[in-house]
């Protein structure tokens, strides 16, 4: 049952008076918003109150925009919410019996307005915030009003910004008077009572998906070079540092992270992903600790410091998602030790990548992508045999259709992009979590959204059977230098008016699997496909060399664009399917990268083509070229050099793991 707050959104007198703003709107229309008047905002709350008898059976529920960090009597309890819209807001339950005393207790919260226009939550928005109730035996004892006490914490200072807007880089000061915060005999004297915010807006519903959990990483290499000292984690994580030292009031150290190595042995700490991972700490007098807020995606660290100071402790605290591997590899890859290093390679992705949100890289963008985001969570579904984050991508994506009924790529966020195959890979999730799962009653739910994003299609692109006109973006496969020559203009920011066989593809695989859902919930097919079948073929099928071109006023025809026709069984005879196979065993299968290597997959799945998918998986220009250039997480791209902005740590291509797992992939995608 969904809880009914008592508690009221508060916040400082200055962010409780801003009116929202709208972020929303379609890719191509020319918006200008200056987000820049309250930005990187950390908002600090205190509230005091008594127990006479602790009881176990006690619980918060909490949310914040952006985002907030718990503490009670001191202790760090969570993180959250989940990234979502402000019309569905999320909000944690959680149980908090074991941090309770009787006498008198603390609440303390950080919260933080990112108030940047990114990929990583509704921000830019002048929505900021807590609220919360704290429920002992069945009775709201304390409520978030205008009681508690707030305060700006004025540690955190910006160093710029890394990514893509991404987050701001920390210059974290022990000395400023708000550190310790938390603790219960802090001095709160001079705060101010907080101010109930006067035009909130926000719906809020219980996070249905886990909250994060933790795990402190020892260094695994450590040493010391004058006045620098190097640590190595042995792989790379996502989390924050946690690292105490001692010295003068003032004395500040240079802290710099990295995902990998220069050639000399010193840090890249300037990420192939445009990430500049380099911060300061101001100490305080005596025994300070580093106090991060945001995290970053890392493996070492170089901490440069001043004469006198020292290192207490230093370790790696990862963030994730709660993993537990139910799956196995299949019995054949089991004493297969290059398949085995691949399936450790992607497991340990999946482990460690997956955070409160299907993300594709953990640096630059930290982006809840649709599309390859459905590739990584199936596989997650498929080693843990929990649904959870299918089932948050799938009811996100489908959230965003009050932007456009035809969905937009990237959710619970502020950053406006589309692409056009990634709501028509969503179709095709919907109908493999009912083939994982069973569960007819969320396919029932889903199948009416389904059909209302293709009718939208057929609405807005569809024309004489084929999709034309698209005022999203095209990405067919990425980087550009995979596309194998596509000959069609498909570049982001303008209308792609020609029709092309890759999108048209999708379409009719999307359409089929409607039809499948139907069939399976006792309803008529969605739709015919026979007259868009004949358009397709009459479009882009070359009659006399058995290959698909790839459009409809070109000749050439590319791996790119005949892969999609065989995944989606779309080949009009064995003759085509043999020569589309013909081109993939000349080409190999690392002459493709993210959106292209999934479909090629699953269709020798489909057929049961063992021998291709275990050439694929193991060929050297692919998942053993990432080993060889020692990946600890997949890579953007099959090497690091081969995108000029490559993540080290990009969940998609964890995907291997669906391939090598036990699991009946016929009977997943037929």
């Amino acid at each position: 049952m969904a809880h009914q707050f008592f508690g009221k959104w508060i916040s400082n007198d200055i962010l409780a008076s801003l009116e929202p703003r709208n972020v929303f709107h379609r890719q191509l229309q020319k918006v200008s918003l200056d987000c820049s008047e309250y930005i990187n905002q950390h908002i600090l709350f205190r509230k005091k109150f008594d127990l006479k008898n602790v009881s176990q059976n006690a619980k918060i529920y909490i949310s914040a925009d952006d985002y907030y960090k718990l503490y009670i009597n001191g202790n760090f309890v969570a993180q959250g919410p989940s990234p979502s819209y402000h019309f569905q807001y999320n909000y944690n339950e959680i149980d908090i019996g074991k941090y309770l005393k009787n006498g008198e207790n603390l609440i303390a919260v950080h919260t933080l307005y990112q108030g940047l226009i990114n990929r990583v939550w509704q921000s830019g928005d002048l929505r900021h915030g807590l609220i919360c109730d704290i429920v002992v035996d069945g009775s709201v004892i304390l409520s978030s009003g205008e009681d508690f006490l707030v305060k700006t914490h004025s540690a955190y200072t910006e160093m710029g910004v890394c990514g893509y807007k991404t987050q701001f880089l920390e210059r974290y000061d022990s000395s400023a008077s708000e550190v310790g915060f938390e603790k219960v005999d802090f001095d709160d004297s001079t705060w101010k009572n907080a101010s109930i915010c006067h035009f909130d807006d926000h719906v809020l519903t219980e996070q249905k998906s886990s909250m994060l959990e933790f795990e402190v990483i020892p260094p695994k290499q450590t040493r010391v070079e004058g006045n620098r000292m190097f640590f190595d984690f042995g792989s790379n994580y996502v989390g924050y540092l946690d690292v105490t030292a001692t010295g003068q009031s003032g004395d500040t150290i240079t802290v710099r992270c990295a995902q990998e190595l220069n050639d000399d042995g010193s840090l890249r700490y300037e990420l192939r992903a445009n990430c500049v991972y380099e911060e300061e700490w101001i100490l305080s007098s005596g025994k300070s600790t580093l106090d991060w807020f945001d995290y970053k995606s890392f493996r070492y660290v170089e901490l440069i410091l001043p004469d006198n100071v020292i290192i207490y402790n230093c370790a790696l605290r990862a963030r994730r998602y709660p993993f537990a591997l139910k799956t196995t590899p299949k019995r054949e890859y089991l004493k297969d030790p290059e398949m085995m290093k691949i399936w450790e390679l992607c497991v340990n992705t999946q482990k460690y990548g997956v955070q409160e949100v299907i993300q594709d890289c953990m640096e630059r963008e930290k982006g809840f992508y649709l599309g390859d985001g459905c590739y990584t969570a199936l596989t997650h579904m498929a080693l843990t045999h929990d649904d959870s984050m299918v089932r948050k991508l799938i009811d996100d994506a489908f959230a965003t259709s009050f932007i456009t009924d035809t969905l937009v790529t990237c959710m619970d966020c502020s950053f406006m992009q589309e692409i056009a195959e990634f709501p028509l890979i969503l179709v095709s999730l919907v109908f493999w979590h009912y083939r994982f799962t069973g569960d007819k009653k969320y396919l029932q739910t889903n199948y009416k959204k389904v059909t209302a994003l293709l009718d939208a299609y057929r609405r807005d692109y569809e024309k004489d059977g084929l999709l034309r006109n698209l005022d999203k973006w095209c990405v067919v496969e990425w980087p550009k230098n995979f596309q194998h020559g596509y000959d069609v203009d498909i570049r982001e920011g303008k209308v792609c008016e020609q029709a092309h066989v890759s999108i048209n593809a999708y379409y009719i695989n999307a359409i089929r699997t409607a039809n499948k859902m139907a069939q399976i919930l006792g309803k008529d097919d969605y739709r015919d496909e026979t007259p868009l079948l004949n358009a397709f073929y009459n479009a882009f099928y070359d009659a006399e060399c058995k290959l698909f071109c790839d459009a409809e006023n070109t000749k050439h025809k590319s791996l790119v664009g005949n892969s999609f026709v065989y995944a989606f069984d779309l080949c009009p005879n064995k003759e085509a399917k043999q020569n589309i196979l013909d081109m993939l065993d000349e080409n190999g299968i690392d002459t493709l990268s993210l959106f292209c290597t999934f479909p090629i997959l699953m269709g020798l799945a489909k057929d049961g083509d063992e021998v291709r998918i275990k050439e694929a998986l193991l060929h050297d220009g692919a998942w053993k070229r990432m080993l060889k250039e020692e990946a600890t997480t997949t890579f953007e791209g099959w090497g690091k050099e081969t995108k000029w902005n490559t993540s080290l740590f990009h969940l998609t291509m964890s995907y291997a793991a669906l391939f090598i797992a036990d699991v009946d992939l016929k009977e997943l995608f037929s």
